[in-house]
Parts: structure tokens; C-alpha cells; sequence
């Protein structure tokens, strides 16, 4: 279910593009393809990339790729796994699972329709983005960006985690309710 905080991406993303410019995106954990479909739509020189490990979120996706004339490369993946080596992106985004396996939100709110798998992400909430963190860097053009959206806490842990991956100009944005929830880092 997208966020405003998920819609932040997109305008991270937007300031870090320059006009005209054709990025490879990547959309890791695309779920229904909100950022995906919004990315292609917003930057149309873009080539998106979406992967999703649920072949049921990847057919919402795509449905809604096609209803809205979204041109998008769809990939049924366990994050990186099924991408081609060698394939480079100049932005990475995602909003993985982050939150801590047995939290009690998980039973709250509009979550209680989403499947644990795209919430829950170890004991810490930390695991999907550990992954991520530790993987991205081949995947990425050299000054290629990687943004994550995470817990409301997970601010300083995510910054770390960039900052120990060798990731550069590393920093947190704020949402709307002025909570850190995206943080991101370039490649060198």
C-alpha cells in the first residue's frame, strides 16, 4: 500500500536526475509498482527495471504499468539474483520489508492486508536492507544513488550501513510528519 513517504523517493530521486538525462532505474521489491510506474512515468528517457520475488505483485504491477502506459521491465527476483551480471543502474531505489519480525503494528492498521513477507525483515527489521546495502554496489554505475525507505527509527542504523558499504554522501530525508524514513547514498 504506498505511503506519502514512498512518494519522497520519487522527488529524491527527480532532484538527483538531470533533465533529460536517460537513467537506468532499478525498483527493488516492487510490489504493486508504485515507484516503478511512477519513476518511468515522471523521468520518460528512463529505462525501469522492477523485480519482485512474488509472481502475484508482479502481475499487479504490470497491470498497473499497463493501465497507466508505464514502460517497465518487470523481473521475478530474489532482490538481485535473476539480473544479468554485469547490468549497471545509475539510481537504485526500494522500500523493502523493515519492520522487526513479532512487532506488534504488523496486527494494526492497513498493514494487516499486506503479506508478512513484505513487511517483516528480522529481528531488527535490518535484514532485507543489509542485503541490499551489501549487494548494491555491483549493481551500481560508478556515482550511482541508492535510496531505501525504512522505519521511523531505522535512520541512524541505515546510515551506517551505507557508510560501512563504502556508500558517499550519505544523509537521511525527512516525510511529510518531518520523521527520517528515506535514506540514501552514492556510489564513488
Amino acid at each position: 500500500i504506498p505511503r506519502p513517504e514512498t512518494e519522497l523517493i520519487v522527488d529524491l530521486v527527480r532532484e538527483r536526475v538531470p533533465a533529460g538525462a536517460a537513467p537506468a532505474i532499478l525498483d527493488l521489491g516492487t510490489g504493486s509498482g508504485a515507484l516503478a510506474v511512477t519513476l518511468a512515468l515522471e523521468l520518460p528517457a528512463a529505462t525501469v527495471t522492477a523485480v519482485d520475488f512474488s509472481s502475484a505483485a508482479l502481475a499487479v504491477a504490470r497491470a498497473n504499468a499497463a493501465a497507466l502506459g508505464a514502460r517497465v521491465r518487470f523481473v521475478e527476483s530474489d532482490w538481485f539474483a535473476a539480473l544479468t551480471a554485469g547490468e549497471r543502474f545509475g539510481v537504485i531505489v526500494s522500500n523493502p520489508p523493515y519492520v522487526a519480525d513479532g512487532d506488534p503494528h504488523l496486527a494494526e492498521g492497513d498493514v494487516r492486508f499486506e503479506p508478512a513477507s513484505a513487511l517483516a525483515s528480522g529481528p531488527a527489521g535490518l535484514d532485507d536492507i543489509v542485503r541490499i546495502v551489501t549487494a548494491a554496489p555491483a549493481f551500481l554505475e560508478p556515482g550511482g544513488w541508492l535510496l531505501l525507505e525504512h522505519g521511523y527509527d531505522q535512520a541512524p542504523a541505515v546510515r551506517e550501513l551505507l557508510l560501512a558499504g563504502g556508500f558517499a554522501e550519505v544523509a537521511s530525508a525527512r516525510d511529510l510528519a518531518g520523521i527520517e524514513r528515506i535514506t540514501l547514498g552514492r556510489r564513488p
